[in-house]
């Protein structure tokens, strides 16, 4: 019965990637357009509050609301606050110009320093207020990794992958559990997917999805050319039982007898599970554990990510059908990364950031997570360029 849905993983491909990434997205700031910044352009808070579009938002947005303790009511408050300490440094900075008194003028400066890291911090708490936080950020995950182009060198790099993330979720002091493990007879990993549980895990890893490209020479290659290869990671958000209910009578759930390398509970028993959805031919396996009952759950578990992550695209696709966002759409399509080991460089493609020494960065460590730390500001400065423009394209003329 197996042969009867062999049309199923093309259905699933289909859903994979809702829309493309938009090249050279631009957005408006008072009326002006502006190219697409590079994170090593892009502007520090400083700058960003000094400009004239998001002045005229935290004016229009200073009053507090009648009702106290909403959101409007904290902003308006972290924004008035805000004009109080940068009016109480124009006159500290003023005193420390004009005093002839030295002690006086040592205190001013470091009442000036002061003033400064407060005003950071307030900056930093309205920009906290201004986005949004998507419902998916606190959720876990489920991470698939799968070999794309090169052969047995894209499968040795699908693997080195795979063990980056475990490490990176052992880094953060979340759960990490194989769901499924293709590793190819010849060496390296055609396919896994894992679920990775923990503290905002979605939202730390949500970027990472999208085609991944290495460079290097591999060991088979004699005449030391460098060869190019890729490798696919899809991140898919963990429904909870509110947000995702899937009828029993769309399932269709079968058994057989685990195969591959696996000790003695491999083709003795009928411990591996195949679960299709119906409507939609979504194809979820799992053969990792020697209990049926396990690997039930683990199969329903990635099923469940699969179909919560077509349902957010849908939801995404509506939405955002006009945005065009320039961190990227986190789909399979994209290529978002290269790893050039000959010049030791990985290098992001989204924000044109690059770091040096590849091997402590495939530890899954700090490296990585400055990485994935330098897309989440810089999603979230494009986030908030946006409201701030939206907000300023409907003020009256």
């Amino acid at each position: 019965m197996w042969w009867c849905f062999g049309r199923s993983r093309p259905a699933w491909r289909k859903f994979a990637v809702s829309f493309p990434s938009a090249p050279a997205a631009r957005s408006r700031w008072g009326g002006q357009i502006l190219p697409r910044r590079w994170l090593s352009s892009q502007p520090d808070l400083r700058e960003l509050f000094a400009r004239p579009a998001l002045r005229r938002f935290l004016d229009q947005h200073c009053q507090p609301e009648e009702q106290p303790g909403g959101f409007r009511s904290a902003l308006a408050a972290r924004i008035r606050l805000l004009g109080d300490k940068e009016e109480e440094l124009r006159e500290t900075e003023r005193l420390a110009r004009e005093d002839e008194n030295e002690d006086l003028r040592k205190l001013a400066e470091k009442e000036i320093i002061s003033c400064e890291e407060e005003i950071e911090e307030l900056r930093h708490q309205i920009v906290s207020l201004l986005i949004p936080s998507a419902e998916t950020d606190k959720n876990d995950l489920v991470i698939e990794v799968t070999s794309g182009v090169g052969g047995l060198e894209a499968m040795l790099f699908t693997a080195e992958m795979f063990d980056m993330y475990q490490q990176y979720a052992a880094y953060k002091n979340w759960t990490f559990d194989t769901l499924t493990y293709t590793s190819s007879v010849i060496g390296g990993l055609r396919h896994a997917s894992a679920s990775i549980k923990g503290l905002e895990a979605y939202g730390q890893l949500k970027f990472e999805g999208g085609v991944h490209r290495v460079q290097r020479v591999p060991k088979t290659e004699k005449q030391g050319r460098i060869h190019t290869s890729t490798m696919t990671v899809a991140i898919l958000p963990q429904p909870n039982e509110i947000t995702l209910t899937i009828n029993p009578k769309d399932l269709c759930i079968e058994t057989k007898r685990a195969s591959g390398a696996g000790g003695q509970h491999v083709n003795t028993t009928d411990s591996a599970v195949r679960i299709v959805h119906i409507p939609t031919g979504i194809v979820s396996e799992c053969q990792q554990e020697r209990s049926q009952i396990r690997n039930k759950e683990k199969a329903m578990e990635l099923l469940q990510a699969k179909l919560y992550s077509i349902k957010l695209e849908e939801q995404t696709a509506k939405i955002h059908t006009a945005r065009k966002i320039q961190i990227g759409t986190k789909g399979r399509s994209e290529k978002i990364r290269t790893y050039n080991f000959p010049q030791d460089r990985v290098t992001d493609h989204r924000i044109g950031k690059s770091v040096h020494h590849i091997q402590r960065f495939m530890l899954g460590e700090e490296l990585l997570d400055e990485m994935i730390e330098s897309l989440r500001r810089y999603s979230e400065y494009e986030v908030l360029m946006e409201v701030i423009s939206e907000n300023d394209a409907s003020r009256p003329k």
